[in-house]
């Protein structure tokens, strides 16, 4: 009979993290080495190795002998960093989400950025008059500029003094008509007075 092997969640069998477990003829460690933390040992000595050429950080060659300083530090770095996870994430996942929070506003209004915008758009305002469609005329006032369409039968009366010109349509039941656009200049005003 087989060994029965319980899985709980799926995210054990999908989580896909490579390992070494040997080389040549020599078993390493009995989980496997990560290649994670093969990665970061590499990136830790090349690191290293530059930090120790460079003028200002070269001063410190003198303080440890160079197996320890070029290899043993970093190693001894990278081989929990490669095993570590921060709610669920590698290492360099999570001290990246970090840098970005460090780099992004705090301040906070209901979940949104509070930093100042350069600009704003904001739609033109949009004057929408029912052209009775419903079936009847809905009272209404326009003011100008613009233009209304209307498509329903209609009587219209139009006054017009010095300052303005008023036009008022009265409904007509019964009849057919085309529909008519009037056109509006500033300050003339359509009324709409249904019976």
């Amino acid at each position: 009979m087989g060994s029965e092997f319980e899985i709980r969640s799926f995210r054990s069998v999908f989580s896909l993290e490579r390992r070494i477990y040997r080389l040549d003829t020599l078993r390493l460690h009995p989980a496997g080495v990560p290649l994670r933390g093969i990665g970061y040992a590499a990136v830790f000595v090349a690191a290293a190795l530059v930090a120790g050429s460079v003028p200002p950080t070269s001063w410190l060659d003198g303080l440890a002998p160079w197996y320890l300083r070029d290899i043993g530090i970093p190693l001894a770095v990278a081989v929990p960093l490669g095993s570590l996870r921060i709610d669920g994430r590698p290492f360099h996942h999570a001290m990246r989400a970090v840098i970005a929070y460090a780099l992004s506003p705090h301040r906070l209004r209901g979940l949104a950025d509070t930093r100042p915008r350069a600009g704003r758009w904001r739609p033109p305002a949009i004057v929408c008059v029912p052209d009775g469609s419903d079936g009847r005329f809905r009272a209404l006032r326009y003011r100008g500029p613009g233009a209304v369409l209307v498509r329903r039968p209609h009587l219209r009366a139009e006054c017009a003094t010095r300052r303005r010109v008023m036009i008022t349509l009265h409904p007509l039941d019964g009849q057919r008509s085309r529909a008519t656009v009037l056109e509006l200049g500033p300050g003339a005003v359509v009324e709409v007075r249904p019976r």
